[in-house]
């Protein structure tokens, strides 16, 4: 009878604990949403929408929360990340400084390409503007006249030293044969602000970050750098319609860390998947100026990852470590 007992009792906790163990894995605690920039700019505001949609929606037991990680140019979320090996729970929210700071601060020996690539939420336009108090300035033509009369002296307002922002400016300079006094800043959003007060002279930010003084016409942009004209600016032209050989994106990715359990990384790679066809998600890219019209992960994302740091081991190459590193 002892022994009858003992049996009933083991086959009873094998019923409770059996559908337990066959369930998919889910956040069993809060997920650290790390966002390598800080707070403003084009990278957070697209962290903070995506958070609030998951909760929202309650497509996660447990909710996301948002840490703008932007030191170092995106070094210290990098690093925070590497410290996370093997954990379940922490996500990179990543723009271009996913390539740009481990090329150019090779101290940090950290290799993106083991991070888990969850996926790729949208490809972002870079636009050149200015404050729109600048009459003198209509075109790029103008622009470039006045850039190279300042000598030197026109200050353009960007994200961090030897990153995106910076990478482009050089490009500008070696492409159109002027110099200008780069300014770093923590995030797109200060260097948005920054322009409206003239604190610079010229930005290249992203929609998302001049998109609301656009609107109240405080700033204009002047040319994009993208193949074709994107929405909702389709009176800009590219730098290619206008002669210029620069064609230039910013991606805006998920990754999870090394080490990540594959039933944790198919949960994520599901997860926003469903955020990326989303209406509001597709709202969004429309009206904010996104390409989000192909959706990657898995081996997909980690080719494009690869493609991507050997494209910007060559811009960075073709202008110069040291030309990025000094603005």
């Amino acid at each position: 009878m002892k022994f009858l007992k003992t049996l009933t009792m083991s086959a009873a906790a094998l019923a409770i604990t059996a559908p337990a163990a066959l369930a998919e894995w889910q956040p069993r605690k809060p997920v650290e949403f790390i966002i390598m920039a800080g707070t403003g700019g084009g990278a957070d505001q697209i962290a903070r929408l995506l958070q609030g949609l998951i909760q929202s929606k309650g497509m996660s037991p447990r909710p996301f929360i948002p840490i703008n990680k932007p030191g170092g140019s995106g070094a210290e979320a990098l690093s925070y990340m590497a410290g996370k090996e093997g954990d379940n729970h922490t996500l990179l929210v990543a723009l271009n400084s996913f390539y740009t700071t481990p090329i150019i601060q090779e101290d940090l020996a950290i290799d993106i390409t083991e991070l888990a690539p969850i996926g790729r939420m949208a490809m972002d336009t870079f636009l050149l503007w200015v404050n729109s108090e600048r009459d003198d300035i209509t075109d790029l033509d103008s622009y470039v006249e006045k850039v190279k009369e300042a000598d030197s002296a026109w200050r353009v307002g960007g994200t961090g030293s030897g990153q995106e922002d910076s990478i482009l400016t050089a490009m500008m300079e070696k492409e159109m044969d002027y110099e200008v006094t780069y300014i770093p800043f923590p995030g797109g959003g200060t260097v948005a602000k920054n322009l409206v007060g003239n604190q610079v002279d010229s930005t290249v930010n992203n929609p998302a970050e001049q998109m609301e003084f656009w609107r109240a016409g405080n700033t204009k942009p002047i040319v994009q750098f993208n193949e074709e004209r994107e929405p909702p600016y389709e009176d800009v032209p590219t730098a290619q319609e206008l002669g210029v050989d620069i064609v230039y994106y910013m991606q805006r990715s998920i990754a999870g860390t090394k080490g990540m359990d594959p039933e944790a990384i198919e949960w994520y790679q599901n997860l926003f998947h469903e955020l990326f066809q989303s209406e509001e998600w597709q709202n969004y890219c429309e009206t904010d100026g996104l390409t989000c019209d192909e959706w990657l992960t898995g081996d997909d994302l980690a080719a494009f990852h690869e493609s991507q740091m050997q494209r910007h081991r060559e811009l960075i190459e073709e202008v110069g470590a040291e030309s990025i590193t000094n603005k």
